[in-house]
Formats: structure tokens, sequence, C-alpha cells
């Protein structure tokens, strides 16, 4: 295989590295975007099935003394429908997601910078080579 063709080969690995690691990004942004929602929107629980007028609930995060953080204890039904570790554990799932990403990401642009400065540095060192012979 001769050197450009190994390069160009070398250099579309780099990319397919790089395209994963957006993919990834992706990933871990639509699992924050998820636990956005989940702490900061609005929700509706039914008390009963088939409930006709289900309750309103305030946002997990955003509440003073809201329905919310009442329990069941008090005859709330909020509390249980939105708990606290679905949330943490989408939060938590998207840092190894991003961790990943991100290196992934990281390694394919490097690589594929580093190529592209190596191929320039090979031809201006072709063009010195042939001045110093003429």
């Amino acid at each position: 295989m001769r050197s450009r063709e190994y390069d160009y080969d070398f250099r579309t690995k780099a990319r397919r590295i790089r395209s994963w690691g957006i993919g990834l990004l992706a990933g871990a942004a639509i699992l924050w975007t998820w636990c956005a929602v989940l702490l900061l929107t609005p929700y509706s629980v039914d008390t009963e099935p088939d409930d006709r007028s289900p309750k309103e609930c305030e946002s997990r995060l955003l509440t003073e003394f809201g329905t919310a953080n009442d329990g069941l204890g008090n005859g709330d039904w909020c509390q249980n429908e939105r708990d606290w570790p679905e949330a943490l554990a989408v939060l938590g799932l998207s840092v190894p997601v991003s961790i990943v990403g991100v290196g992934l990401f990281t390694t394919g642009s490097v690589t594929a910078r580093m190529s592209s400065h190596a191929e320039v540095m090979r031809d201006l060192d072709k063009i010195s080579d042939n001045n110093r012979n003429t």
C-alpha cells in the first residue's frame, strides 16, 4: 500500500472515530435534556385508574413546600410519580456516555489534524530537497 493510500485510510478511520464521539455526545445531550424535563416541568398524576381529573403537580426542582415534596402520607400522589432516583439515574448514565464521547471526539480530531500536518511536512521536505538538488 502506498503512503497516500495509507494516509487516506488513516484519516478515514480518524473521522469515523470523531463521528462516533459526536454521536455519543448527542446521546448524552438527549439524556441531559430528559433529566431537565423530569426536574423542571410540571406534570399530572392519576389518583385512580382512568381518572377524569388528574392532579396537577409542580416541578420537582422548582418548588417550595409544594405538591412534589409532600408525599403520599399527606394524601399527595405527586411524590411517587417522579422520584429523584429516576432523574439522578438518567444524569448518572449521561456522565460515562459524555466522557467516552469527548475522548473519541478528541482522539479523532487530533489524529486527523496530526495526519494532515505530517503530510504537509513531507511535502515541504520534498520541495526543500528538490531546491537543494537544483
